[in-house]
């Protein structure tokens, strides 16, 4: 066990994980490998209950006490064990601290005496307690929770408290996928000329002098857009995306033709259609709020490449089942039927696209939207999934759509994306203002992480959507609501 004078080390600080932590991502008990990490007792008999649950957090139950199972093999967790002395694999690999130290972690067992205020015997009291015990031994002690009450209680008690911050990332800067510039005409001309324009040539457009600061060139990284304003004409403007694994800006011209129907209506619509209809882009990420039309475009862009170029053998769309409710086992029928209600969305932007283009499917004209859906369903060609279902699964040539991925942690994104087999593009649309699931929030969700952690590879695009274009009532609504 460490000794008293390795607690008040300086150089270490001791972390308390709370429950919450390890449900969420159960490889965040290597995060802290540096420093001492401290589980409390209490939070071992919450894993023990969550365990059994059948869903994602009984799965992150069961990860997490099988890392604490492998490390009994390395001494006593009640004792503290070192990191140094573990090996779990590279995602768990020791990283030494100062002085080339690692950190310990360890199970307390022991019941403390809590302050008034938390008298109440629950888990979060004992497991706030150990916290508070280190804190008034004179330990730097750290309690990490993503439960807010949690954090406001600890904090309230003088503990010094934070959330989890490994997968979080900075969602006032998130990356949009394009950026605006003022642009000599001239230079706009070119690339419509040339059908390219090389970077650097773009240097003084995208170069930045901000009062008081120091001037930059902001980069331009692959699949992410320009939008070039000229300065002496309003009318005159154009639109650009550096090609992947290049040093050139291509012009992206408007559509000459409908995409199953759909043309956009603003710049943003535009470059995600962009995006979807280009089959070297694996992965594509949407994101806006209410009727920016995320959903509209991925269904028009795989109906189009699926249904009318047959560049893929199916239309994959999948769903995160987040009840607002009750949960889908509670409702009636079989699998199909539960999955109506959850995917109503789903079915109200299909029957939009199918109900005045039978032409499209080259069906009787007899038939109606959702005779069409149900044909296409009863064939094969178009799949409806929960994502209850995607685990284990390999998804060849098919094109994937995951709607309301901003319910999804870090580490069920990743889950989803590694299914995708040869030929599978893969679309996550989503809006990270509106987000059920209690644990995660704008910054910490699976979708604005996985913006900011995939932006600038070549298979990899990403368009932030900002104009509602459903109605005029519901664009309103989306800005004062």
């Amino acid at each position: 066990m460490p000794s008293k004078a390795d607690f008040k080390d300086d150089q270490v600080k001791h972390f308390v994980l709370d429950t919450n932590v390890l449900l969420h991502n159960p490889n965040a008990l290597f995060v802290f490998k540096e420093n001492h990490v401290i589980i409390p007792y209490p939070v071992i008999e919450e894993l023990d209950t969550m365990k059994r649950r059948e869903d994602d957090i009984g799965r992150n139950a069961r990860a997490c006490i099988r890392h604490l199972d492998k490390l009994r093999e390395s001494g006593k967790l009640t004792e503290g064990i070192a990191w140094g002395k573990v090996n779990l694999g590279p995602e768990a690999a020791p990283s030494t601290g100062l002085n080339g130290s690692t950190g310990t972690i360890r199970i307390d067992v022991r019941e403390y005496a809590r302050p008034p205020v938390i008298a109440e015997d629950t888990p979060d009291n004992r497991i706030i307690s150990v916290a508070w015990h280190l804190n008034n031994d004179g330990v730097r002690a750290v309690f990490v929770s993503k439960d807010l009450s949690a954090r406001i209680k600890s904090d309230s008690l003088g503990i010094r408290t934070e959330d989890f911050e490994n997968q979080k990332v900075d969602a006032e800067r998130l990356y949009t996928g394009f950026v605006t510039a003022d642009t000599p005409g001239e230079l706009i001309d070119e690339m419509y000329r040339e059908r390219m324009l090389p970077i650097e040539r773009l240097a003084e457009v995208l170069r930045i002098e901000p009062e008081g600061g120091q001037a930059y060139v902001r980069e331009l990284v692959p699949n992410q857009f320009l939008v070039m304003k000229d300065l002496g004409d309003e009318a005159h403007s154009g639109l650009g995306r550096r090609l992947a694994d290049t040093e050139h800006v291509q012009p992206v011209t408007a559509q000459r033709k409908a995409t199953f129907g759909i043309i956009a209506r603003n710049v943003q619509q535009t470059m995600a259609l962009d995006l979807l209809l280009d089959d070297e882009i694996r992965l594509v990420t949407l994101l806006g709020s209410a009727g920016t039309g995320k959903t509209l475009l991925a269904l028009a862009a795989g109906m189009h490449k699926v249904f009318n170029d047959q560049r893929y053998d199916k239309l994959l769309v999948a769903r995160p089942i987040m009840p607002m409710g009750r949960d889908i086992g509670y409702l009636p029928g079989d699998k199909d039927e539960k999955l109506t209600a959850w995917m109503q969305p789903i079915f109200d932007n299909l029957t939009y696209l199918l109900s005045t283009r039978g032409s499209h499917m080259q069906q009787a004209e007899s038939l109606s939207p959702e005779q069409r859906i149900t044909k296409l369903m009863a064939d094969g060609r178009l799949v409806l999934e929960p994502l209850t279902y995607i685990r284990g699964r390999s998804i060849p040539h098919q094109f994937m759509i995951v709607d309301e991925a901003q319910n999804l942690t870090p580490h069920e994104i990743k889950t989803i994306v590694s299914r995708v087999g040869e030929g599978t593009k893969i679309v996550l649309t989503g809006d990270i203002g509106q987000i059920d699931n209690p644990y995660l929030d704008s910054a910490s969700n699976g979708l604005s992480y996985t913006v900011e952690k995939m932006k600038g590879l070549a298979l990899v695009g990403h368009v932030t959507l900002s104009r509602s274009e459903r109605s005029e009532l519901a664009s309103l609504a989306a800005q004062r609501l």
